[in-house]
């Protein structure tokens, strides 16, 4: 059963192992920094559908799928399934996952969806309530733009703060045990579910802004329950604070005696090419934290490259009513912790 450490956080002792894990992403992101690195790569965003929101729904049901095989699962044997994007209603997720049968748990946390998602998936596997839990995100740049701002027809100018929602999946299965045969897996060690924190920024196009204040507080609340400390890890990924966000974390942070510069990265400049790809201040969705870590950072943990990585999603909490209404952007962060690990150190 989880343990739980000082003002939130939750520490893993039973894995739980992830199993398996894939991302499919569009044509921007192909062409971008981590291009070779996706499991699939399209060059026509409307993947061959009849709407933006039927693409990213097989995009999100292309991620899950490549994830049960390389786990060598079959969709019988997942539990439960926790997916979520930023359509309404998680609609990609629904759309996309209603041929599989498996009991579904919609989630929204905004770009903090991925880590919701896989600490929630992480927490019933530890508990017992299930042996093998999916979690899945998605996003896409036109239906998100559909959504949240204007028609892409508009062409409306996009502001030096604003970010790039991506048009990308990603999946993880997380497992009770590893698999026969195996000694050396990637293991969930700590979850700690982010507070909402609403420092009273107003402009959605600067998202990274209102969810900086957030990861901030769920870093600090993390390193006062375990004692530990920003040079324990290889990577603190964020996602997605852009550069404008990553820069006011890091500011933050030193500001309550954490320099965390070295070790920091987000998701939404790993995905993209700034200088040469026009996505102003990086790239932002559900579907970019969740394609950088599972195309940039598993296999790194995976291969013992990397040893203990924090994965710190951000969500914007904002939606086109209360934005209208003219309220301000809450943020969350929720944080997991991912290691390298031996069978011996403590698995079911």
């Amino acid at each position: 059963m989880p343990e739980r450490l000082g003002s939130g956080t939750l520490r893993l002792s039973g894995g739980p192992w992830v199993s398996g894990w894939a991302s499919s992403v569009g044509k921007k992101e192909t062409e971008g920094p981590l291009g070779g690195l996706f499991d699939q790569c399209h060059t026509d965003d409307s993947l061959g559908q009849q709407s933006w929101e039927k693409a990213e729904s097989l995009l999100l049901k292309e991620a899950a799928h490549l994830a049960l095989r390389k786990a060598k699962v079959r969709p019988e044997e997942i539990d439960c399934v926790f997916a979520g994007d930023l359509l309404n209603q998680c609609a990609a997720s629904v759309f996309g996952l209603r041929g599989l049968e498996i009991p579904f748990l919609g989630q929204y946390g905004a770009c903090s969806t991925m880590a919701q998602t896989l600490a929630m998936a992480a927490v019933f596997v530890e508990a017992g309530a299930a042996r093998r839990a999916l979690a899945v995100t998605s996003s896409h740049f036109c239906s998100a733009e559909r959504q949240f701002r204007l028609p892409l027809e508009y062409g409306g100018q996009r502001t030096p703060t604003a970010q790039w929602t991506a048009t990308a999946a990603g999946a993880l299965i997380l497992s009770g045990d590893l698999p026969a045969g195996t000694s050396q897996g990637i293991a969930v060690r700590d979850v700690r579910f982010g507070q909402i924190t609403d420092l009273g920024v107003h402009d959605a196009a600067n998202m990274g802004a209102a969810m900086a204040p957030a990861a901030c507080r769920t870093l600090c609340g993390y390193f006062a329950d375990t004692g530990a400390s920003p040079q324990d890890f290889d990577l603190i990924l964020t996602g997605d604070l852009g550069a404008v966000g990553s820069d006011l974390l890091r500011g933050l942070m030193l500001r309550e005696g954490w320099d965390i510069a070295p070790v920091q990265n987000d998701g939404g400049l790993m995905l993209f090419d700034r200088a040469a790809q026009d996505v102003h201040a990086g790239g932002s969705g559900c579907g970019c934290s969740a394609s950088v870590l599972c195309a940039a950072v598993l296999p790194e943990l995976a291969a013992g490259r990397m040893k203990d990585v924090l994965f710190v999603g951000t969500g914007a909490l904002m939606s086109t009513t209360t934005s209208q209404q003219g309220e301000s952007i809450p943020g969350v962060a929720h944080l997991v912790r991912l290691v390298s690990a031996r069978r011996e150190e403590g698995t079911k």
